[in-house]
């Protein structure tokens, strides 16, 4: 490393934005327009609470009235609700020894901060698996008797399950694949992209039925029925079960916050170990919100915000939107 040392290279007025650009950019649920980030949300995820208020207008009903010479129209108003966002607040500290290869380069500070984006996008592509885990998790049933409360799942309007079904009926289809879609019914149009485990595509894959799209300006990614898949093995596959997501552009809504008085990156150093380690630590506070389904905060242990365990939990979650309006959808399905 040359002498060289994480404070010598670190400048947080550079490497700040650096990080959270490149995140954004590196990041194929961004770029895939699932994931949609503006000024508004940076701003909400800024604010100094656990959680957000999102507000939305109700989707206009009825029918139009007949237009009769001296008679008045009703009077209808537009309804409102109210979709409630968490902050999410995570750090991650690498040590001088983690970073030493990009440190004996030529740009050393833009080769950290690519290293700490590519950990961000790949966290943030984590939190939100588990964001959906709880989106669309069962709330265990609870009481007896006559106080006795049946276990729910809140979005069941937007999942569906084929895997307990017998045989090759259990499995990925084409036809499946459409139920799926139809879950939202004349909204389908706006499902894009799909998020799915490695060996649903490699399923795919072999009876090619993935296509590969290049553009001329970005790297290489398939599609599957026109729509772009985006590969995670933290989809979640149980006993054979796997889960796949559907997603419609603009479902998810990121925040990069900057509350007062947060310092995303700091540099440290630990004179007593030794000749002294030197440490990178970077913090971010978003919100990583899934349009329509408002968070409670029913069990958050922490006034600071969410784990990642509670966010997976279904009882923080209850939707607000109409369910066609929630431009997602769970597909749970075996692999022949």
């Amino acid at each position: 490393m040359s002498g060289t040392t994480l404070q010598d290279v670190i400048v947080p007025e550079l490497f700040n934005p650096y990080v959270i650009n490149r995140t954004m950019e590196l990041s194929a649920l961004v770029q895939s327009g699932i994931v949609a980030n503006n000024q508004e949300f940076d701003s909400l995820a800024s604010q100094a609470a656990p959680t957000v208020n999102m507000p939305f207008f109700e989707d206009l009903t009825g029918e139009s009235e007949q237009i009769i010479e001296g008679t008045d129209l009703d009077d209808n108003k537009i309804e409102s609700n109210k979709d409630v966002a968490a902050i999410i607040r995570r750090a991650k500290m690498w040590s001088a020894t983690d970073l030493s290869a990009a440190l004996s380069g030529a740009d050393p500070m833009a080769a950290i901060a690519m290293l700490v984006a590519r950990f961000w996008e790949r966290d943030m592509q984590k939190e939100l698996v588990a964001i959906l885990n709880g989106v669309f998790g069962t709330v265990p049933a609870s009481g007896s008797g006559e106080s006795a409360v049946a276990a729910q799942t809140r979005l069941a309007s937007n999942l569906l399950d084929i895997s307990s079904k017998s045989g090759a009926a259990a499995n990925w289809s084409g036809s499946a694949f459409i139920d799926a879609e139809q879950l939202l019914g004349d909204a389908k149009a706006q499902l894009t992209g799909i998020c799915m485990h490695s060996a649903t595509e490699a399923y795919l894959k072999k009876q090619n039925l993935i296509d590969v799209v290049q553009p001329s300006n970005d790297v290489a990614f398939g599609t599957y029925q026109g729509k772009r898949v985006i590969v995670d093995d933290g989809c979640p596959v149980k006993s054979g079960v796997y889960t796949t997501y559907l997603f419609g552009a603009g479902a998810v809504a990121l925040g990069n916050g900057t509350p007062a008085g947060f310092v995303p990156t700091e540099t440290d150093r630990a004179k007593r170990k030794g000749s002294g380690v030197d440490y990178l630590i970077n913090r971010k506070t978003m919100i990583l919100h899934p349009r329509g389904v408002a968070f409670t905060s029913a069990s958050v242990a922490k006034t600071e915000g969410p784990s990642r365990d509670e966010l997976q939990n279904a009882v923080n979650w209850t939707p607000v939107y109409e369910p066609k309006q929630i431009r997602i959808v769970a597909f749970k399905h075996k692999l022949g």
